[in-house]
């Protein structure tokens, strides 16, 4: 399901770049994409929600498995709506998003009686009940600025409140990390959203060849495409993706340390998406000549990415390795000269900075044991 949710976020990245009034400018497909940013972070937040509740609770359970099912039918409908969600199914969007974390919150309310995680998810219901009104006001609000500042006011409640522990009034606030107590189990989960990523990147290169004629540059691209994806896969699990887990659990404060491993995967599962946006772009045409917004999706995917890498790669060792920031020093330096060559050109260069990183990491793993995870912070 969320293959097919990440698909459709890529799909409206692609709408935004392939727009007229966007397509020559950096700074309009920017605004654009922060629309489709929104989108993303609420999908990002359902899943986040879902690996906190299985890490908590038996998944073996009827119960559980009852609340996981119908998550996922919701997010269904969630993704569904996502083609349309900032114009005419908004509605369904929005309150499709608001039953989804409402209604999980409210199960556990009513059937976690005498168990202690029951004043967690009272908390939590108090704040899912208050981002509900943005969510659904900007759903109904008749322009596009309005309804993207009530839903950004929505995701920043729902975020707030989880990083801050749900606080309430005379109720206080949850002191317990999901980190704390299943750090490996999390860890694993962001790891397999980023399989997830990487394989919306293949289907959606796959399906793009299929939406015109299969001749040699096309074929081409779509190679180059596949090349890209093993090459972000080989650079994020080299090393640091081998031991989160364990780096969670030595950690002095894993809630932090969590915390931190969230972000740098929202920043990498966000440049993989905005790269497989840009692998489209580059099917199209490709000896086409690239816009400003084409090249920001080409390079600044990979980019993204590895930004997203470092922070990673900070999380697990308390160091960043020299190749990740140069080949973000390299992409933006790439970027200038990139406007008006052909899309292939541009996806190529950016192969060949992932290329070096993968290389440099390769040499630097040869003949070295497995590295251990940073000692307790």
């Amino acid at each position: 399901m969320y293959v097919f949710a990440l698909t459709r976020i890529v799909h409206e990245l692609v709408l935004d770049y392939t727009r007229d009034h966007v397509a020559e400018t950096l700074t309009t497909s920017l605004a654009e994409n922060g629309e489709t940013l929104l989108l993303l972070l609420a999908v990002w937040w359902i899943w986040t929600q879902t690996s906190w509740t299985t890490s908590r609770f038996d998944p073996f359970q009827p119960a559980i498995q009852f609340v996981v099912l119908a998550t996922m039918l919701g997010s269904l409908f969630l993704a569904v709506a996502i083609s349309g969600a900032l114009a005419e199914t908004g509605l369904l969007f929005a309150s499709t998003y608001v039953a989804i974390q409402v209604g999980r919150t409210l199960f556990f309310v009513v059937t976690l009686r005498g168990d202690a995680l029951r004043r967690v998810n009272m908390l939590a219901l108090v704040w899912f009940g208050a981002s509900a009104v943005p969510w659904i006001a900007g759903a109904l609000a008749p322009g596009e600025v309005t309804r993207n500042s009530l839903w950004t006011l929505a995701l920043a409640i729902d975020y707030l409140g989880g990083r801050l522990g749900w606080p309430v009034p005379g109720m206080g606030r949850s002191r317990v990390s999901p980190w704390a107590v299943a750090g490996e189990h999390l860890a694993e989960r962001y790891w397999q959203l980023v399989i997830v990523a990487l394989g919306e990147t293949i289907l959606t290169s796959g399906s793009s060849l299929l939406r015109g004629p299969i001749v040699a540059e096309r074929t081409l691209a779509l190679t180059l495409s596949f090349l890209t994806t093993v090459l972000l896969w080989r650079i994020y699990f080299y090393r640091a993706g081998q031991i989160l887990g364990e780096a969670i659990e030595a950690s002095a404060d894993p809630g932090r340390l969590g915390r931190s491993a969230e972000l740098s995967h929202l920043l990498m599962v966000a440049g993989i998406l905005a790269t497989s946006a840009g692998s489209e772009l580059v099917l199209m045409d490709p000896f086409d000549h690239t816009r400003p917004a084409w090249v920001g999706a080409i390079l600044g995917g990979p980019a993204l990415f590895l930004a997203g890498r470092s922070l990673f790669e900070y999380v697990a060792f308390a160091r960043v390795s020299r190749p990740r920031p140069i080949g973000i020093l390299a992409l933006a330096a790439m970027a200038p000269v990139m406007v008006g060559l052909p899309p292939l050109w541009v996806a190529a260069a950016a192969a060949s900075v992932l290329l070096g990183i993968a290389v440099s990491d390769a040499i630097r793993a040869h003949g070295r044991p497995l590295e251990q995870a940073s000692p307790p912070r």
